[in-house]
């Protein structure tokens, strides 16, 4: 089966001729930033999910790494609509980003081109499909997430997943499917690739921005949902043991979606199911997702 082509600076090349030199700045020193989103298969056709916040913040960790893309928004846009477009397609993962080419070598990347690409490719539930239903066995990690003023967390940028790549190899390794991390200071962060809310009578408790998480859109999105629901949401600094006493754990992300947390380091959560109040945001969500409501307009048709 042919691969979808993929876009490389303006331009659709075949997914075999998608090839960079092994100088490529960004392979020895990590100069990239990159996004991930998806495209759904709802009821009123393929569409890409907030397409636009992706595309924005992909902009954002450029800025933030002096690395002038080039493109604007909307050119960044339709560029995405076109790949899936073009991939034939009607659910598919997107790959947007951007990193430092061919040029000198040593850690100074200003005089190394910016080149800018986006992929598409079929990928099902991050951590398995019945993961969305009965949830996950989790750990706290040893490695921490880094601290302030060291890495730009608002940044989603290819170096920082090193830290990521730690946490998630030693969970797998040690029987969980993921890992959380905690801050410099022992405070609840995130998950190697995921945000995390936890749920206390009622209220929805998550880490603030500026504990160095990274400012998920779905974290935003859930966060825009709970509201809807009357819920209440605090963004406030959490204490590693608040996890084991919470109601209900979940990790949300585009990969992730909404999924449940039923343990953390064998401490069960709740029920040792999925929560009712987790259970509620992810069919709203999904409604969206799957069967096209949107009546946040966070839906770009393909």
């Amino acid at each position: 089966m042919k691969k979808p082509d993929i876009w490389v600076d303006g331009s659709f090349v075949r997914h075999e001729d998608a090839t960079f030199h092994v100088l490529t700045h960004a392979l020895h020193y990590g100069t990239s930033v990159f996004e991930g989103t998806r495209c759904y298969k709802t009821e009123k056709g393929s569409a890409i999910f907030r397409n636009p916040e992706h595309m924005q913040r992909l902009l954002d960790s450029g800025r933030i790494y002096r690395m002038d893309l080039g493109y604007s928004r909307e050119e960044l846009e339709e560029a995405a609509v076109e790949t899936v477009r073009r991939s034939g397609l009607e659910a598919c993962y997107l790959r947007p980003i951007a990193f430092r080419g061919v040029g000198p070598m040593g850690v100074n990347p200003l005089n190394n081109p910016v080149r800018v690409v986006i992929a598409v490719w079929e990928w099902g539930a991050y951590l398995g499909p019945e993961a969305l239903e009965h949830g996950v066995d989790v750990h706290v990690s040893s490695w921490n997430r880094m601290a302030p003023n060291t890495f730009p967390s608002m940044a989603k940028a290819g170096g920082n997943y090193l830290n990521a790549g730690l946490v998630k190899m030693d969970a797998v390794l040690n029987g969980y499917s993921e890992g959380i991390m905690l801050t410099v200071n022992g405070h609840v962060g995130e998950g190697s690739g995921e945000n995390l809310f936890l749920v206390k009578d009622g209220v929805l408790h998550t880490a603030p921005v500026a504990l160095s998480i990274l400012p998920g859109i779905t974290r935003h999105s859930i966060i825009r949902l709970a509201e809807d629901m009357g819920l209440t949401v605090k963004e406030s600094l959490i204490p590693r043991e608040a996890l084991y006493i919470a109601d209900e754990v979940f990790f949300t992300g585009t990969a992730a979606e909404v999924t449940p947390i039923r343990s953390i380091d064998k401490h069960v959560i709740g029920s040792g199911k999925r929560g009712p109040i987790t259970e509620k945001l992810q069919t709203a969500l999904f409604d969206i997702l799957h069967r096209g409501q949107d009546p946040h307009g966070w839906l770009t048709f393909v």
